[in-house]
């Protein structure tokens, strides 16, 4: 089996930053042993603690700066400046925290040498990916059948999401007269009845069926000769939810949803999640009490009431009120009724409302929908009941998402932001699809940390 088809891109992913820890304790040691000279090389056990925060720090930092979204993509001048950022605010932090736990320091001048010796590390590290990754020979190689709008767009997707991780050897048409057609960046390299012996040629790993009507078209023999030579077939849907993240909801059949793994219920996650955030909401709420209070006041002096009460739908289609802090005026939409945010801008929203909005803080306040069961933590956000007729009638499958309790924060909302239209409904539909299908505490986990990175980094708000 060739090493590229082992790591998926969530993978290598994983087995790039666990790389870089080991490279960024090295440099750590290596930091000590400059400063302090063989002496302290007997020492080196008892400050792994430390190095491990130290790696941590610098990690969050990197994480913060938005070098782990795209690891191996980035212009090396532009690289190695957002490094240099990135470690610059890692040096704060690791100040502050020496301040607050002096058991934890290691002296300035390790500091001083770890920062460039974990700079040059992790900048040589990330270049010989970026040449190393993106050779041809370890790549995945795909087939793509189709060469409609459905399979061009699929090696859009690829190209522009994971072109180091995969590579597209061609398109398979179903007539003679497509072969040598430019499509996209491949062209047509032969026909459904060759598919064999393209997949021996050109040495493909995985086909992906992407035709626009399977009936009587499929060439059900020469996919079956594939696999059982040990080739891996996948159907559009499946791959795109892989790259993506997403699961594509137009021309889905209802059929995938049945017979597709996952979308299980889990009683103990249920239920465990259900325990932990009764406990989280309501000692959250007990912590930021001073916090809400202040804003309440500021809220009120802002003139109106202070919460925001609003009807949405919640789970198994159930009515509920949601609370926020109020952000708009209380007149918003005497005159319009119910109506999305705008990308460009609310003529609604207050002053101090766009800075709650801005920070999440208007939000704080939905501790209140948790602890009365009615929201979780992580979960599809709640759409209110106007916009809920309208998307279930144009939108495939858009009740599939009240199959779970809905979330202050999402999957969605971290990979898409707010809606503005009805495109973007089913754009976000299509993430909380995708997590409704894949959820677990693991990805809920992943979904609160990069929650409190967008909040702290103030992107996303409307």
């Amino acid at each position: 089996m060739r090493w590229a088809q082992l790591p998926t891109s969530g993978l290598r992913r994983s087995l790039f930053v666990a790389a870089e820890s080991v490279i960024l304790v090295a440099a750590f040691a290596v930091a000590v042993l400059l400063r302090h000279g063989a002496a302290e090389a007997q020492e080196l056990p008892l400050l792994v603690p430390k190095a491990l925060i130290a790696a941590l720090v610098l990690q969050l930092a990197l994480y913060y700066a938005d070098l782990y979204d795209e690891y191996t993509s980035a212009a090396r001048a532009q690289l190695l400046l957002r490094l240099a950022q990135a470690f610059l605010g890692a040096t704060v932090a690791l100040a502050a925290i020496f301040y607050s736990l002096p058991a934890l320091r290691f002296g300035r001048g390790v500091i001083g040498l770890l920062l460039p010796l974990a700079l040059v590390g992790v900048f040589l590290w990330r270049v010989g990916c970026q040449r190393f990754w993106g050779q041809d020979v370890l790549k995945e190689n795909i087939l793509i059948l189709g060469t409609g709008f459905g399979a061009q767009d699929l090696a859009r997707e690829t190209l522009e999401r994971a072109r180091l991780e995969f590579r597209i050897a061609g398109f398979v048409g179903e007539d003679a007269s497509e072969v040598g057609r430019r499509l996209v960046n491949p062209s047509v390299i032969g026909t459904l009845d060759q598919v064999p012996a393209l997949v021996e040629n050109e040495k493909i790993d995985l086909v992906v069926v992407a035709l626009d009507d399977l009936r009587g078209r499929l060439p059900v023999s020469e996919l079956l000769r594939c696999r059982m030579a040990g080739v891996h077939v996948e159907d559009a849907a499946t791959f795109l939810e892989r790259l993506t993240g997403k699961i594509l909801v137009r021309d889905l059949r209802p059929s995938w949803f049945v017979f597709s793994q996952g979308f299980k219920r889990d009683r103990i996650y249920d239920r465990s999640k259900q325990i932990l955030e009764l406990l989280g909401s309501f000692v959250g709420l007990v912590l930021v009490a001073p916090v809400l209070g202040l804003l309440a006041l500021l809220v009120r002096l802002d003139g109106g009431p202070v919460l925001y009460r609003q009807e949405r739908v919640g789970l198994r289609g159930r009515l509920f009120r949601l609370y926020k802090l109020r952000t708009m005026r209380e007149d918003a939409e005497s005159r319009t009724g119910p109506v999305w945010s705008r990308r460009d801008g609310d003529e609604r929203v207050t002053q101090l409302g766009w800075v709650l909005r801005k920070l999440r803080l208007d939000e704080i306040p939905q501790l209140f929908n948790v602890l009365r069961g009615e929201m979780s933590f992580v979960g599809p956000r709640p759409e209110r009941p106007h916009f809920v007729e309208k998307l279930r009638a144009v939108i495939p499958n858009y009740d599939e998402r009240h199959s779970v309790k809905p979330g202050i924060t999402g999957w969605a909302q971290i990979k898409f932001g707010y809606g503005s239209n009805l495109e973007d409904a089913e754009e976000k539909l299509q993430y909380d699809l995708y997590y409704i299908k894949h959820r677990s505490w693991v990805f809920d986990l992943q979904i609160l940390l990069h929650t409190v990175k967008v909040m702290a980094l103030g992107r996303g708000a409307r």
